[in-house]
């Protein structure tokens, strides 16, 4: 499906029409980092980095928004004709959907002409900044649940229809097992599902006969809702009475709490199940859960076998947004050479690393995460060499890592589109899930713990950090002249 090419700030096409009316249209590098974690957290999981591949490999103007551009009567009848027939040309680089990240290393390289690199920061952000925020949050719901059935039952407090689609693909990514999202389901094929909702008891002369009816119209995924009018009496009473008709037939139950005190209720409902012999029906609990209330809720040893969560998960909560930025890193001059490029700032953390970078993540023995080096494209990095890594803001921080304590490392920034194409098939959702799972298993939990969570190092080699110091330097006395 097409995507328009109007998903962009309006100052970016102004940028643009005069980059190309003044022939000012070079080769350039930009980054996407963020600068600090969500949630008061320790990481952040990427996510939407294919969802953003698809929409690049279709961004483009139709005639209708060509025409909607001409009528602001700010663009020229050449440059309109020029974006008529553009498309996305340029190569990225970037870390692989699902893998654990850290503050101010880059996810992603774009490798384009500064025209092309402009018009997507606006798309790019906003699809990855989401999205990662969104799967991080589920996944610190399913580390808190250790382990436990997460379900994404976001789409009605989600931002937006297209938020919620968004939000439905990135819990999965986190972690989440099922979507209360049809669509989601149909579009990403995520396994959908859903219990009842009160009216569907409402709407019966009887609450029995609201779960009767709905035990016969679908036996075997029966999910009884217990608390429209009173859970530990009628509810889990007659859940019970269709509980023990269902198992008869050979089919279980599960029973849903969405009100009332989850510390205490499905502690009386798990024990009158049980007495009845309903062993196998599971629990589920919804109502505004957070991860705070579902670790407090599995440490108490609380009998809850399934988690509903909407609105934390999908908008996230107390952190709406991730603060994901998009800066130009490197732009080629006129003798056809890269020429690092650095945004200095009043506020140092605002400062940015010049040059065109790769990450090494650095592992032990058991495959265990040690710290990631952030270092210039091209550098050498070899087993069997001590490196010293330097703190990106502090000059006189470092620490060294030597040869007896790492085993091996890894590039993580790879190309994922040559020429505006895609290089190789695009991965299945549930592979880029898979893989969010396995890369939060190299981390120790003290860097995943929901509170106070263990700092993870990202440094700079010394290449690195030698220029951005030389051109932070040549930058000021650069400003001074003016």
């Amino acid at each position: 499906m097409r995507t328009s090419a109007l998903i962009t700030d309006f100052y970016e096409l102004t940028m643009m029409q005069g980059y190309w009316l003044k022939g000012h249209n070079p080769q350039v590098v930009f980054e996407m980092f963020y600068r600090t974690n969500p949630f008061d957290g320790g990481y952040v999981l990427f996510a939407g980095l294919n969802d953003l591949i698809d929409k690049l490999q279709e961004l483009s103007f139709d005639e209708e928004e060509i025409a909607y551009l001409a009528s602001l009567g700010i663009f020229r009848a050449e440059f309109l004709q020029y974006l008529s027939t553009y498309r996305f040309s340029g190569d990225i680089y970037a870390i692989a959907e699902g893998t654990v990240v850290f503050p101010n290393e880059p996810l992603l390289r774009v490798h384009t002409s500064l025209i092309d690199a402009q018009l997507l920061e606006g798309l790019l952000l906003n699809t990855l900044n989401f999205q990662s925020l969104v799967a991080t949050k589920a996944s610190r719901m399913v580390l808190a649940s250790r382990g436990g059935d997460v379900l994404e039952f976001g789409l009605r407090r989600a931002q937006g229809s297209d938020g919620a689609l968004s939000a439905s693909r990135a819990a999965f990514v986190g972690g989440c097992s099922i979507t209360s999202n049809t669509l989601a389901g149909k579009v990403f094929s995520i396994p959908v599902s859903g219990t009842m909702a009160h009216s569907w008891v409402m709407a019966f002369n009887s609450e029995l006969e609201a779960f009767r009816t709905y035990a016969e119209l679908y036996p075997g995924s029966t999910a009884l809702l217990i608390d429209t009018y009173d859970t530990l009496g009628s509810g889990i009473d007659n859940a019970i009475i269709v509980g023990l008709e269902e198992q008869k037939k050979g089919h279980s139950i599960a029973v849903r709490i969405d009100s009332g005190d989850l510390s205490y209720l499905p502690r009386v409902v798990r024990k009158r199940l049980d007495d009845a012999g309903l062993t196998d029906a599971k629990i589920i609990v919804s109502n505004d859960l957070t991860e705070a209330i579902v670790q407090t809720l599995v440490h108490d040893e609380v009998p809850i076998d399934i988690w509903g969560i909407g609105t934390h998960l999908v908008t996230g909560g107390t952190h709406a947004s991730l603060n994901g930025v998009y800066k130009l890193a490197a732009m080629e001059n006129p003798s056809g050479q890269f020429v690092p490029t650095m945004k200095i700032s009043n506020s140092y953390e605002k400062s940015t690393t010049p040059g065109i970078k790769q990450v090494w993540r650095f592992y032990d023995k058991d495959g265990g995460a040690l710290a990631d080096l952030i270092g210039l494209e091209g550098e050498t990095i070899e087993a069997g060499v001590d490196y010293i890594f330097y703190h990106p803001f502090n000059e006189g921080d470092f620490f060294e890592m030597h040869t007896d304590r790492y085993a091996h490392f890894e590039a993580l920034l790879k190309p994922v589109m040559k020429g505006g194409k895609r290089i190789g098939p695009k991965p299945e959702l549930s592979e880029i899930k898979e893989r969010g799972q396995e890369s939060l298993t190299h981390f120790h939990r003290t860097y995943l713990r929901q509170i106070n969570p263990h700092i993870y190092k990202v440094s700079l080699t010394e290449r690195l950090k030698r220029m951005k110091m030389e051109k932070l330097v040549e930058q000021r006395k650069k400003a001074r002249q003016y």
